[in-house]
């Protein structure tokens, strides 16, 4: 059998999302980008990242249905509303970066930064004298 396993299809159907998103975020900060256009990149993206869904995810199938369909339909708007040339440029920078190393010890910084922040706020309640 030839072709690629489902598995495969995912993870580069995954990509692609990330290479949209990515696009439309370089969108929502582009002054060249149509402000309706700017608005709905920034209203997908927020949906995207934020932790309050139309459909809670521990609901089973649905919980994860609204993330398939808002998300893609969101990013398909975006692209609809911009022009294609510009959109080319956006994706060329989108698909560039998606190639570029990350950083893990940057990652690892900013975690340590964090949780030495969250420490100093848990340590100044603790022994503030309203305790």
């Amino acid at each position: 059998m030839t072709g690629k396993s489902l598995s495969q299809r995912i993870g580069e159907l995954g990509r692609r999302l990330a290479v949209e998103a990515h696009a439309a975020w370089l969108a929502a900060r582009d002054p060249r980008v149509p402000m309706l256009a700017r608005l709905l990149a920034v209203a997908v993206a927020a949906y995207a990242l934020s932790p309050i869904d139309l459909i809670p995810d521990f609901i089973p199938l649905l919980g994860w249905l609204d993330d398939l369909l808002i998300v893609p339909l969101g990013l398909w708007a975006v692209r609809r509303l911009i022009p294609d040339t510009l959109w080319a440029e956006l994706h060329a920078a989108a698909e560039a970066a998606s190639t570029r190393p990350s950083s893990r010890a940057g990652m690892a910084f900013i975690l340590l930064l964090w949780a030495g922040l969250l420490y100093l706020f848990y340590w100044a309640v603790r022994t503030s004298p309203m305790h």
